[in-house]
Formats: structure tokens, C-alpha cells, sequence
């Protein structure tokens, strides 16, 4: 979803470096994966084709922080019972 992002800390040597995959246009989405010693975090359309990939050696990344776009309920659902209460 639109704004949904990953940021990625990784150890440089002497010091950290942060990095960020943004999810840019509405319908894309941030996917991450681990395979073979080596972390991949792609933007994908919702066909699934990958516009850019972002990858790092497992062992440099220090944290790896998934912050997505909080979700507005639409749904407006009242509690209503599914029968009438028999003793009234």
C-alpha cells in the first residue's frame, strides 16, 4: 500500500548506515525476504512485478524495521444480535 515502508540498518566498518524502500505510488507494497545469507527488500506492483530491489548481507544488517501505513476501517459493523433475546 501507498506509503508503506521498510528501513534497514546496516553495520558500515565504523559506523551504521540507514536505509529506506517506500512503497512510492498507490497499489505497490514493500516485500521482504531472506534467502541464502542475503536480505531482499523489493517494491511490487500488484501484479507482482518488481519495480526496485534493495539487498544486503545478512550479517551487516542490524535491524530491520517494517513500518506500514496504518489502515482506516471503512467498514462501518454495529453489534447486532442474531436473535431476540426469548425472555422479554
Amino acid at each position: 500500500m501507498k506509503g508503506d515502508r521498510v528501513e534497514i540498518v546496516v553495520d558500515a566498518g565504523d559506523t551504521t548506515r540507514t536505509y529506506e524502500v517506500v512503497a512510492s505510488r498507490a497499489g505497490r507494497r514493500v516485500e521482504t525476504a531472506v534467502r541464502r545469507g542475503v536480505v531482499e527488500v523489493s517494491e511490487v506492483t500488484r501484479s507482482g512485478s518488481v519495480v526496485r530491489t534493495a539487498r544486503f548481507m545478512s550479517t551487516r544488517v542490524l535491524a530491520l524495521v517494517e513500518q506500514p501505513v496504518p489502515r482506516e476501517d471503512t467498514s462501518e459493523q454495529t453489534a447486532r444480535p442474531l436473535r431476540e433475546d426469548p425472555e422479554t
